[in-house]
């Protein structure tokens, strides 16, 4: 192992021996678990408030993207799939 890699395992060694000892006390480990709820209830309603703006205001949000790729992907593997048809019909018609 290189020493960097050394370096990188004994870091994350103390960080988790670190991590362990802060979260052994009870309180404070419920109350990290209620500060991260906290955060991700926040972001959650980020997002939302993030997806009305933009309906209101008429620009796409991050699910009409999501699912314009997914369409778009679809149509990759028919437009693949009726390729490699064609592909075989020619073969077929030269032969």
């Amino acid at each position: 192992m290189s020493i960097r890699g050394k370096v990188k395992k004994q870091v994350l060694e103390v960080g988790n021996r670190a991590v362990e000892a802060f979260m052994a006390d009870e309180r404070r480990a419920m109350a990290v678990a209620e500060a991260v709820g906290r955060a991700q209830k926040g972001k959650q309603s980020l997002e939302q408030g993030q997806e009305e703006l933009l309906r209101a205001m008429q620009f796409a949000t991050r699910g009409d993207y999501a699912q314009v790729g997914k369409q778009l992907a679809g149509r990759k593997r028919r437009l693949r799939a009726i390729e490699k048809q064609l592909d075989a019909r020619l073969r077929d018609a030269k032969g």
